[in-house]
């Protein structure tokens, strides 16, 4: 039925001028071309101008108790379309929470007050589920409805991206797998979120990145199964593209939890224009950028789940089990052996060479010996080195299931002198901890190690003599200093050598 549905919009001679619609509805509501990912309210409001006055209007059906004989007001957190959020006291017991104040004059429709009576609605719904925030209480006086529910102080979801950059895939994994939980306890009771976001969720604790919390159900709606519906809603960056063809069901939160993985693991949004139209003909493209940076290094198991959540047939994504039952998802912890292998691969090729040449020949016998014993596990011909076959077998043992190319581009990475095998110092530099490459003695070692001269730089000719040093003359020497070199001045000083080796540790780490 929901095939039959969308190709009848298809077929339609008038579904171009439909979607123009659409953009002019968006564009008109939301002037200002900003990437500040704005907030779409729904279209074709019913003026609610018949004398109705906000002081005797009861916008939540009934009385209610006087917030402020309650909570002691606090700072403002946050400033929304309608109101603002305030910390709020309760006065009773002392604890904190956050207080949704919505001003009642800035509802000036009837489905303006259908909204927040819902949004109170669907929160005491859904309130008591783990990963979406609890409501306590909503109350109203002449000028404002106050929605008092749990305090997440930890910040966004948004923030956390913007100053973090992107996830390792393990983090953007498990946070995903909130995220589609969310979407599952939503679904199996009913409702559907409508505007998923990275600013629609929460961290409760600033210190706690797991402790993911779902708010802002202003724009969910409850549904029944096969239910569809038309009025445009969500935010520009995150609406399905059936959303746009005014024809959809709960497949549409999929997409924008899909929207906030791609978020999650490149730090950019999948979809985006300098305009709000430009943007919705990417959206109803469904064309998925995996070529730039720093989509080389992602697994394909993880695209693989993101085109399958952003398939646009919403009749072919996937469900909510099957997001939950995909191998990325799904699979237990990643093997700490895997994931530093993984970590050395997006090292760039002077910090290999730092780690394999230098750094793990300081390194105390107590360091090295947990390494050493996962060597000869690998090692299963006791040559001295790993081969191809041997990392392949060695890696299911520790319970890692990769394809083919995946192993290959690992062995690639940890290979530094390009032997065809990894060695002992090789695999050492490739599994060891990231703290220790940290350390400011390692630092001015490796670096001294390539500053032949002792001027402060490292130049073109001491690198070359470097690799000359491990057997390495095939080297593009001059794309090497070129990454580094911030200052474009042809060398390598030792804030810069000291900036390559520190970016990304904790990003990759988690």
């Amino acid at each position: 039925p929901y095939e039959d549905k969308i190709q009848a919009k298809k077929d339609n001679s008038t579904h171009n001028k439909e979607q123009q619609d659409v953009r002019e509805e968006f564009t008109k509501e939301n002037p200002k071309k900003e990437r500040s990912l704005p907030i779409v309210e729904p279209s074709a409001k019913e003026n609610m101008s018949q004398g109705v006055d906000s002081h005797v209007f009861w916008v939540l059906g009934h009385k209610t108790a006087n917030m402020r004989d309650l909570f002691k007001f606090g700072r403002k957190l946050g400033q929304g379309r309608t109101g603002s959020t305030y910390l709020c006291i309760e006065n009773s017991t002392g604890i904190e929470y956050a207080c949704k104040s919505i001003q009642k004059r800035k509802l000036i429709s009837k489905e303006d007050v259908e909204d927040v009576r819902r949004e109170v609605q669907i929160m005491h719904h859904l309130s008591g589920h783990k990963y979406i925030v609890s409501i306590k209480g909503a109350y109203e006086d002449s000028l404002c409805v106050h929605i008092v529910m749990e305090l997440c102080a930890g910040g966004t979801l948004y923030d956390h991206i913007i100053q973090r950059g992107r996830c390792s895939e393990r983090k953007a994994a498990e946070l995903t797998r909130i995220i589609v939980r969310v979407v599952e306890t939503c679904h199996s009771l009913g409702v559907m979120h409508r505007d998923l976001k990275p600013e629609n969720f929460m961290l409760v604790y600033k210190e706690d990145d797991f402790s993911l919390k779902a708010i802002d159900f202003g724009l969910s709606v409850f549904f029944r199964p096969g239910q569809f519906f038309t009025d445009v809603v969500g935010s520009p960056y995150y609406v399905a593209p059936e959303v746009l063809s005014k024809c959809y069901g709960p497949e549409a939160d999929m997409w924008s939890a899909g929207v906030v993985l791609y978020m999650l693991l490149s730090g950019v949004l999948p979809f985006w224009a300098e305009s709000q139209p430009g943007t919705f003909d990417m959206v109803l493209r469904g064309v998925i950028d995996f070529e730039s940076d720093p989509w080389p290094l992602i697994s394909d198991s993880a695209k693989d789940l993101l085109r399958k959540m952003l398939c646009s047939q919403p009749w072919e994504r996937f469900t909510v089990h099957e997001v939950l039952c995909h191998p990325w998802i799904c699979r237990a912890k990643e093997p700490a052996v895997l994931s530093c292998l993984k970590r050395f691969s997006a090292m760039n090729k002077l910090k290999r060479m730092a780690v394999a040449w230098v750094i793990v020949e300081r390194l105390s016998e107590e360091e090295l010996a947990g390494l050493e014993e996962m060597f000869k596990v690998m090692d299963t011909d006791n040559s001295g080195t790993i081969t191809f076959h041997e990392l392949k077998a060695g890696l299911r043992r520790y319970g890692c299931t990769l394809k083919e190319s995946e192993i290959r581009d690992l062995m690639e990475a940890a290979d530094v002198n390009y032997s065809g095998t990894i060695d002992y110092e090789e695999f050492i530099a490739a599994t060891v901890h990231c703290s220790k490459l940290e350390r400011e003695e390692h630092l001015v070692a490796a670096f001294a190690y390539f500053d032949k001269s002792g001027s402060g730089y490292i130049a073109f000719d001491e690198l070359r003599q470097a690799c000359l040093e491990h057997n390495m003359s095939n080297v593009d020497l001059g794309d090497i200093i070129s990454e580094v070199d911030q200052d474009n001045d042809g060398r390598i000083d030792y804030g810069e050598f000291v900036a390559m080796m520190t970016k990304g540790n904790e990003v990759l780490e988690d």
